[in-house]
């Protein structure tokens, strides 16, 4: 399904989402901007984007932060600023975020977007 600036692949979460607040910078070709991973799963992130970009689904990003390292993956959907990711899945990828889990996550109350 495509509308004006949405882009959709249908899928089904098969993993438990936990609220995060992680800052760090997604790229994807030329274009960057930094973001705030908002909720994290052993398959994939949501993301809100600081600024627009130019995105398509089934299109290949990197996001980089201090608490996971680089992670590649795969535009799932996009809309109003907001950005689902699924994890390139590699042992690197389910290490990173395992990792995360294990040392550093504390679940945080999300904050509303007005």
């Amino acid at each position: 399904m495509t509308t004006q600036n949405k882009q959709q692949t249908p899928f089904y979460r098969a993993s438990t989402r936990s609220k995060v607040r992680i800052f760090g910078t997604l790229k994807v070709m030329a274009q960057t901007t930094r973001v705030r991973v908002v909720d994290l799963s052993a398959e994939g992130m949501a993301l809100d984007l600081e600024h627009p970009l130019r995105l398509l689904s089934g299109q290949r990003v990197e996001v980089q932060t201090e608490e996971l390292g680089k992670l590649e993956g795969t535009v799932r959907w996009y809309n109003n600023g907001r950005l689902g990711i699924q994890y390139k899945l590699n042992t690197n990828a389910l290490a990173q975020v395992s990792s995360y889990f294990r040392f550093f996550h504390e679940e945080v109350t999300p904050v509303l977007r007005g």
